[in-house]
């Protein structure tokens, strides 16, 4: 019979590519799950180590049945791993974020030496290769030892469990005819059961070890999302001259779903509003080597919000997440990381990883979608070559998985008219209109205008989010401010757009934790992306995460935003509460200062004088928080630059006869060379904090020359603190040295 050991601990590791011929016991002992970037992934400075690391251990010959085999499990090795048994390279696998077996039988002596070369090196055929993220290296999940008799459930199939349900359901009737396939090396009979249904069913693999029956659920009970995530499980057995050699079991849900250009997205015949975030597998301190505990704290945190979608970016999750997903009944956007830069060596990858990404997820009932790119076209828009590698992508899925769509996540900057945007199935776009660039109604005026000229076409929102450190605070938030405040109000906005358009068949705000960007330098936390509802560590749930909870979630609760706010300089502050009851009463000191009955958000104008003691009441419910009149503002709310707004109100500073000022439209200033020369430079200084990503971006002709006519002391009070005031003023004096040019 099959038996699984799990292999974590008895490793040692070095960075280093040459392969040892024994065991380097100077080498650093380490237990897996382990990535060489914990630290330096986030800590700024876009320069965490990127080469090959060897991980190293010894284990005796295992106990095999006559004519077994034995393989080697690993379920993430970043990015690239060669495995090496006594000095020979038995299987090279590219791609960081799925599971591949190796088999080792052949090659195994009395005593072994197993050595695994992680290789998370920059190239041009493996991706991901530019993203807003950390590409941690490492052997990162869990690595077992299988052994298995002659006859065996597979164990080669791209990585995938050997085994394929397929539920045909009649979801008004309750009826499913579940369709099982295994592949299999020898046996003579699979024998399949469903847990609780009274009969099995007895098939004969075909020549090629495939084998396939049906199975019929009368008054089946349905997956039904987070309402009812009800989950059968399937075992299947290999017998050999009838005796039982293997099983394997797998879990299913019954359920059906629909994309409609006006309801949305269906499930099991009616719409289902999906409004969610996305997640990076990666923790504070630990990076991308997270165990089942921190999934399972994840997905309790997306729970608690309310969600009922995530959207796991930009790769391949654990397999234990896609389990807690099923259980838990969210619905799951999967994806390979085709992302930003397409590379014309990197096709085959691509075909490789999706083809893994389907067929180790098959079984998954809270797979929806599958994801074939995101941002494809940031980095040098649309070319051929990119057109052909997502058709072959699209038949790819077509062909693994006839039963569910592909989807892409398209930048902002493609235009909405471009061919490429029908590309798959269906489709989001990620859109920061109100944070990077523009303001916030523009995200309601775009989803308008694209239902208006495309309204066959199924439309979502992929990302979109505002940077937020807590310890920044501002009585009247502004974007660009990285406070929580201007986060919770962009948030607001963009859940009552959302509210508003139920064709919007999925929202996944960005992110749900903040995450590791080594290349960005920003809001007083280097390395780190902090548009997350939860910190890196998990600590802190920002004011943002409680909006959502009163658009998403049943749990009764009231939230008082601004609890870090604590020394305020005003003589009335706000104090706003989001809760999801209809009243909420407002308490200063123990004495009643107002009872407003609203929907989501309630604002109170509350005068102070002193330390005071806030608490809203909704029936039993309560929150508190301490507040303090303050004389002047606490500089450490404000990110470092936070004046800077408060310099553009002196013009008398600004213009100098005849030559250029900020106050002038970037498309007159580009009419002099040296202004032109001027504002390349400018930009570059602007978007170096924001990373590799920002830097690579281009601009569709449109939006550019919108922005052209826009003065550009406005675009520098939409960059936010990005600009200091030291580099406004510096800009002003160049340009102030530049005749114009009529």
């Amino acid at each position: 019979m099959r038996k699984i050991e799990n292999w974590n601990t008895g490793w040692r590791f070095a960075k280093t590519a040459d392969v040892p011929a024994a065991l380097p016991e100077t080498w650093q002992a380490v237990t897996l799950p382990h990535t060489w970037n914990a630290q330096d992934g986030a800590d700024g400075g876009n320069d965490y180590w990127r080469g090959t690391a060897i991980y190293a251990r010894t284990f005796p010959r295992p106990v095999l049945e006559p004519g077994g085999r034995a393989f080697l499990e690993f379920l993430g090795a970043a990015m690239t791993a060669t495995v090496y048994l006594n000095g020979r390279q038995l299987g090279r696998h590219a791609g960081g974020y799925s599971t591949f077996r190796v088999d080792i039988t052949d090659a195994l002596a009395d005593t072994n030496l197993l050595c695994v070369a992680v290789d998370n090196s920059e190239n041009d055929t493996v991706y991901p290769q530019k993203a807003d993220f950390t590409f941690y290296g490492g052997l990162y999940r869990n690595v077992n030892l299988i052994t298995v008799p002659a006859a065996h459930f597979c164990l080669g199939h791209h990585g995938g469990p050997g085994i394929r349900v397929t539920p045909e359901v009649d979801s008004a009737a309750h009826v499913a005819q579940v369709q099982v396939e295994t592949w299999q090396t020898g046996g003579q009979e699979v024998v399949v059961e469903i847990e609780g249904l009274p009969r099995s069913l007895r098939t004969a693999p075909n020549a090629q070890g495939r084998a396939e029956t049906g199975i019929r659920i009368e008054n089946c009970r349905l997956w039904d999302g987070v309402d009812d995530p009800y989950l059968y499980t399937l075992t299947a057995k290999l017998l050999d001259h009838g005796v039982e050699v293997d099983r394997i079991t797998t879990r299913f849900g019954c359920r059906t779903i629909g994309f409609d250009a006006e309801k949305g997205f269906l499930l099991n015949g009616r719409p289902c509003r999906l409004c969610g975030a996305a997640r990076h597998q990666d923790r504070q301190g630990l990076g991308s080597a997270l165990t089942d505990a921190e999934h399972e704290e994840d997905i309790a945190l997306l729970r608690e919000m309310g969600a009922n979608t995530v959207r796991l970016a930009h790769y391949q999750h654990a397999q234990h997440f896609y389990d807690l997903c099923d259980e838990y009944g969210l619905i799951v956007w999967a994806e390979i990381p085709y992302i930003t830069r397409h590379m014309e060596g990197g096709r085959q990858n691509t075909l490789d990883q999706m083809t893994e990404l389907v067929v180790q997820n098959y079984n998954h009932p809270s797979i929806v979608c599958w994801g074939l790119s995101n941002e494809i076209t940031a980095s040098g828009g649309v070319t051929p070559d990119m057109v052909e590698s997502h058709k072959l992508l699209n038949d790819l899925c077509h062909k693994l998985d006839p039963t569910r769509p592909t989807t892409m996540a398209h930048a902002f900057m493609l235009d909405m008219d471009d061919p490429f945007v029908m590309a798959s199935d269906i489709r989001s776009y990620n859109l920061y209109y109100g944070w990077y660039l523009g303001d916030l109604e523009q995200n309601d005026q775009f989803f308008d205008e694209f239902h208006r000229k495309h309204p066959e076409a199924v439309i979502g929102l992929s990302e979109y989010g505002a940077d937020a450190n807590p310890a920044y605070q501002n009585g009247k938030p502004e974007k660009g401010d990285w406070s929580e405040g201007y986060q919770a109000l962009y948030h607001e906005h963009m859940l009552k757009m959302w509210s508003e358009r139920p064709y919007i068949w999925a929202m996944h705000a960005w992110n749900m934790f903040d995450f590791a960007a080594d290349g960005r330098s920003e809001g007083g936390k280097p390395g780190q992306n902090q548009k997350g509802l939860v910190t890196f560590d998990r600590k802190t749930k920002k004011d943002a995460f409680y909006i959502y909870k009163a658009y998403l979630s049943k749990e009764p609760f009231v939230h008082i935003c601004g609890r870090r706010y604590i020394d305020r300089p005003e003589d009335v502050t706000e104090v706003k509460v989001y809760s999801n009851q209809s009243a909420v009463t407002l308490l200063v000191d123990g004495k009643v200062l107002a009872e407003k009955t609203g929907d989501k958000v309630f604002r109170f104008q509350v005068p102070i004088s002193g330390e005071h003691t806030i608490e809203a009441r909704s029936g039993a419910l309560t929150d508190t928080i301490t507040i303090c009149k303050a004389d002047k503002p606490n500089p450490a709310y404000r990110v470092e630059g936070g004046e800077v707004v408060n310099w553009f109100d002196r013009p008398d500073e600004v213009v100098r006869e005849g030559h250029y000022s900020i106050l002038d439209s970037m498309e007159s200033i580009k009419k002099s060379p040296a202004g032109a020369g001027l504002l390349a430079n400018m930009m570059a200084k602007v978007t170096a904090g924001y990373g590799d990503v920002a830097k690579s971006v281009t601009l569709p002709e449109a939006v550019q020359r919108q922005m052209d006519k826009m003065p550009l002391e406005k675009l520098l009070k939409q960059a936010g603190k990005s600009v200091t005031p030291a580099m406004v003023k510096q800009l002003n004096a160049a340009l102030n040295r530049i005749p114009r040019v009529e």
